[in-house]
């Protein structure tokens, strides 16, 4: 298992996540409030959510249609991804994620 700790209002809520999973799936499993109005499909941009500096880059590449979707979400970081598109691997044990309020 993979421990991820989820940020919400400034408190930290760890959770176990299974490898393979997305992101949004671990919080949705979790009862973390990470909005999906369009189920994870890549269409609206509320799963926003951004990743400690020292695991961005284990996130994976982020594809030029998910870049396209954080365009237009407000409160965009250097390290902004979308749960729907961030796969759990044994390199982000420990990761912390900042849910954000849309």
């Amino acid at each position: 298992m993979v421990k991820i700790n989820f940020i919400v209002e400034g408190k930290t809520v760890t959770v176990n996540a299974k490898e393979g999973m997305t992101l949004l799936e671990v919080a949705e499993e979790n009862d973390i409030p990470v909005s999906s109005p369009c189920g994870g499909n890549l269409a609206c941009g509320q799963c926003h959510v951004v990743i400690d500096e020292a695991y961005f880059s284990k996130t994976g590449e982020i594809s030029e249609r998910e870049q396209d979707v954080l365009d237009f979400v407000p409160n965009v970081t250097d390290t902004s991804r979308l749960a729907c598109q961030v796969k759990i691997s044994s390199e982000l044990d420990g990761m912390n994620v900042i849910v954000v309020s849309l």
